[in-house]
């Protein structure tokens, strides 16, 4: 698992399950990076920085490459010019699936009520 602040022996004691699942989805762009594979099924670099409205090339890079090493998503690198990469979720990552389409549930309800989700199936 990716290593981070919230990975050490101190932290995870507190709560073990919330604390492991905070060290893998806690950085910033993680739960909107999941949501768009999730729904878009793959997405590739570029689209997702156009997506993360934001973001720089350096954190998604990272942040991917964290979400990569932790199991939830599958890179597919093309070897054609230029380099074609290409993000899906795992079987692991398609088990997170629910988690976030439940978080997205709640706030539609109690943060957002009058947002209409362009999103939605």
């Amino acid at each position: 698992m990716a290593e981070n602040k919230f990975n050490s022996k101190d932290m995870i004691a507190r709560c073990v399950p919330m604390s492991r699942l905070q060290s893998v989805i806690g950085g910033k762009w993680k739960i909107l990076i999941l949501w768009y594979i999730a729904f878009y099924k793959v997405q590739r670099f570029g689209e997702l920085m156009r997506r993360l409205d934001g973001i720089t090339q350096s954190t998604l890079t990272k942040q991917l490459r964290e979400l990569e090493n932790d199991g939830f998503l599958h890179r597919e690198i093309y070897k054609e010019i230029p380099p074609k990469v290409e993000y899906s979720l795992t079987e692991f990552g398609e088990s997170f699936v629910p988690v976030l389409e439940t978080m997205i549930a709640w706030s539609e309800s109690y943060l957002c009520p009058d947002y209409k989700n362009p999103y939605e199936k």
